[in-house]
């Protein structure tokens, strides 16, 4: 048997290393907190607020793989993420039955839809560099939510589709309770998606940290490089962008699956890749943890921002003025987003490990 190269020893330490530091703790406090959730806080808004973390979380990781690791600019993340609400809605409510079946045949959709679409998109515009590709992806996402406007006998157009769910996920279900909580259907959902979502982020920390994926940040440093060394990058960012929609459109089913309507503004308006986009930028590009901290951001702001005019007439029942100002709840978040970029550049877990590793270089040296 030889002997274990330097390069395996450091592996060795660093796996020793990985479950004595405070992040892999914060990590597992992260987890434990959104599987007690429901029973931390069992108002629907709270339970509703904590599931969007995580399905937006997902999301926002997805982007960050086109993104953050291989500089992929695209606006058209949301229009898959769309595609698989839409096939949800499709197969359980407009075009078929509630049931368990049409719940996997309505996710194998999504994902054979957005792999072919992806592909497609790849190979039409991915030669056409920085904002051209960009602005490509967003035309296509508005071609999609216009022609989900205008095919209303298909779509259902802006009145939407109405989900229904087969058996466990039905709101009416109830399993009893544990520790004080009913067990409803809206509990079994909220685990399902927890569940999938969890999958689906370590199957992208999985993607991001193999050979694979430190290829595709060596063509987001630097392409021609890259190239220089023998990689095909055009095939590379083809498999990133596929692999990111294909996630999206996994997510947008699950976003269905938990709100059991759909209509086009809600699923496929460049709104949805703007606040992806903000998210990522609060949590920091590259970093797929910082998507929990770009999603708690701003789905906490839209939860509680526009609550702040009633909590100021109820302190400062005289304090007309403060009441306008709280009344723009827009312009206060516009204010803390910028106080974020201004404080933490690189997004707030991108500076974190910018600090951390100036650190241990500091202690090495």
């Amino acid at each position: 048997m030889s002997d274990p190269t330097p390069a395996s020893i450091f592996r060795e330490l660093e796996r020793r290393k990985r479950f004595l530091s405070g992040g892999f703790w914060i990590k597992i406090g992260l987890l434990t907190l959104f599987l007690l959730a429901p029973f931390l806080f069992p108002s629907f808004k709270s339970v509703d607020l904590m599931i969007k973390i995580i399905i937006f979380a997902t999301l926002v990781a997805s982007f960050d793989i086109l993104l953050g690791y291989t500089g992929i600019i695209s606006f058209g993340h949301g229009m898959f993420f769309g595609i698989g609400a839409y096939c949800l809605g499709f197969f359980l409510s407009k075009y078929g039955s509630p049931s368990y079946l049409n719940i996997i045949l309505a996710f194998s959709a999504a994902i054979v839809v957005s792999f072919l679409l992806a592909l497609f998109i790849s190979f039409l515009s991915l030669r056409i560099k920085a904002i051209f590709f960009a602005m490509i992806t967003l035309a296509l996402a508005e071609f999609s939510l216009i022609l989900a406007m205008k095919l209303s006998r298909f779509t259902g157009g802006e009145d939407g589709i109405s989900i229904s769910l087969p058996g466990i996920f039905t709101v009416s279900t109830d399993f009893g309770r544990i520790l004080g909580l009913d067990i409803t259907g809206r509990i079994v959902t909220y685990y399902f998606i927890l569940l999938i979502c969890l999958g689906l982020f370590l199957m992208m920390l999985r993607f991001t940290r193999s050979p694979l994926g430190r290829v595709l940040q060596a063509i987001r440093d630097n392409v021609q490089r890259a190239e220089a060394l023998g990689y095909s990058t055009f095939i590379y960012q083809i498999i990133s962008i596929t692999f990111g929609c294909i996630v999206a459109s996994v997510v947008g089913g699950l976003y269905a699956l938990w709100v059991r309507y759909i209509n086009p503004e809600s699923c496929l308006s460049t709104v949805i890749v703007l606040d992806v986009l903000i998210m990522v930028i609060i949590g920091g590009m590259g970093t797929l943890y910082g998507s929990f901290i770009g999603a708690a951001f701003l789905q906490m702001a839209q939860t509680f921002l526009p609550d702040l005019q009633k909590f100021a007439k109820t302190l400062f029942p005289h304090a007309d003025l403060l009441h306008n100002a709280m009344e723009r709840w827009l312009l206060i978040f516009g204010i803390l987003f910028i106080l974020i970029v201004f404080f933490f550049p690189r997004g707030v877990m991108g500076t974190i490990q910018e600090i951390t590793a100036r650190r241990k270089a500091g202690r090495a040296s």
